[in-house]
């Protein structure tokens, strides 16, 4: 699991049948890195996020069918970072 920060929607009007209707976000790491990811959630620009990745991230889904390698596991409402 990672820590990112959802930057906005990602809107795809032509899609692979894998990904169904879910909503995709635009999500920023730490490290500045671009990702797009399966929400689930219903998260919003500017909120923190946890991820899941890799298998584990269709299991996050609704509908464990859903093509994705990373998912918004939750919205985080707080959090103190160590440093």
């Amino acid at each position: 699991m990672e820590i990112m920060q959802v930057i906005g929607s990602l809107v795809c009007t032509h899609r692979v049948a894998g990904l169904g209707h879910m909503n995709l976000r635009v999500l920023r790491s730490n490290k500045g890195k671009l990702s797009v990811a399966v929400d689930p959630v219903g998260a919003s620009a500017g909120n923190w996020v946890f991820t899941a990745s890799g298998s584990a991230a269709r299991f996050a889904c609704p509908d464990p069918n859903i093509f994705t390698d990373l998912t918004i596991g939750g919205i985080i409402d707080f959090w103190a970072p160590d440093g």
